[in-house]
């Protein structure tokens, strides 16, 4: 088995971006014909793919070309944002990318690698009995154009899916938040505003946590809830959100006079509740646990990896991409492929879900052969 990524960046949207990452992969990697390539493309490219795929699928010789475009892309060795940029990983031997229709029966025992555009995801499909992780195509503001490939060919549903063969796989989500206060139950909802949590109305208890999060950082004036920056993290017991098996969404807004806090998602009483925001010392050292606890499940060197990464993650904080650092100091030298997303895909308790401000990362290593 052989396993190589690169990544070439230029001023135009080029397909010759997509001929050159591939040759140089398969360079690092010693083969002049790859079994398969996964091609990540910048946004630059959504509108018209099809010229960078073809020529990604010349350059390694194989018809199987599967990817997606996405605002940034990145390999083990550099990153890129606003800029036209092909990525590819090739692999040769007996490890390669499979369509998930190719092979049922190892379906059934492989997570499936899932890429999808935001208007193709749907609650039916994320949670048809697969486990799953990958994900969302887009460029920065979620707006579009999107394109997702298989086959080396764009794929009009918006959302293709595959496993690799030869290899075992662990993979898990990184949330990265620092949560500000133990969950609580919720007593009183309407629609889409939390009115009642532990008795008492939620925007107090929210307030009072993130002022104690922040003492001494900020100024009076400056002393106004950030509400981009903090999440509301929710699941059906305390146990379970305290074990990592939650779900989070966004806050919308507050209201002062009734104490009330507006979520992106509507909840239910009974339910159990805690706040949290985005930090980026704790994104950092949660995935740094995430990857010691994958290798501990895989129980072998990995051989490659792939990360699904959130658009307001990484180089968001300050120009530098800390998760991708976290992981190339953890695992020098192995092949990484990735992208900046819209959202990302993976198996949180009994369900796949959609994560917001997440990393989803998955290592690989080849089955040994008797």
């Amino acid at each position: 088995m052989k396993v190589a990524t690169s990544i070439v960046i230029g001023r135009t949207a080029n397909p010759n971006l997509a001929t050159q990452a591939v040759m140089q992969a398969m360079h690092k990697a010693d083969i002049t014909i790859a079994n398969s390539v996964l091609l990540l493309l910048s946004s630059e490219f959504a509108n018209n793919p099809q010229p960078a795929i073809r020529a990604a699928a010349k350059a390694g010789n194989c018809t199987q070309v599967f990817g997606c475009s996405a605002a940034g892309i990145f390999t083990e060795n550099d990153w890129v944002l606003d800029a036209p940029a092909a990525a590819a990983m090739v692999f040769s031997g007996d490890v390669g990318i499979q369509l998930a229709k190719s092979d049922i029966a190892q379906c059934a025992q492989q997570a499936l690698l899932t890429l999808t555009a935001p208007n193709a995801i749907n609650s039916t499909w994320l949670n048809d009995g697969h486990d799953r992780y990958g994900g969302v195509s887009g460029d920065v503001v979620g707006q579009g154009p999107f394109s997702v490939w298989q086959n080396s060919k764009g794929e009009s549903s918006g959302r293709v899916e595959a496993v690799f063969s030869g290899v075992k796989l662990a993979s898990s989500a990184s949330h990265g938040l620092k949560i500000l206060t133990k969950p609580k139950k919720i007593q009183s909802t309407e629609t889409f505003d939390i009115t009642l949590l532990d008795n008492k109305p939620p925007l107090f208890n929210l307030q009072k946590a993130w002022e104690a999060d922040c003492k001494g950082k900020i100024t009076a004036k400056d002393a106004t809830l950030p509400l981009h920056l903090m999440m509301a993290i929710y699941a059906n017991s305390a146990e379970a959100i305290m074990t990592g098996e939650f779900s989070q969404t966004h806050l919308i807004s507050y209201d002062e006079a009734l104490g009330s806090v507006t979520l992106a998602q509507t909840l239910k009483p009974g339910q159990f509740l805690c706040w949290g925001i985005r930090d980026n010392e704790t994104a950092q050292n949660d995935l740094r646990q995430t990857t010691q606890t994958l290798l501990a499940n895989l129980d072998a060197k990995p051989d490659f990896g792939l990360l699904f990464s959130c658009i307001g993650r990484g180089p968001f904080y300050d120009g530098i991409d800390h998760d991708l650092n976290v992981i190339t100091a953890t695992l020098p030298k192995m092949p990484l492929l990735g992208f900046y997303g819209n959202g990302e895909i993976a198996r949180i308790g009994e369900h796949n879900q959609l994560l917001p401000y997440s990393a989803v990362l998955s290592l690989f290593a080849a089955l040994q052969t008797k």
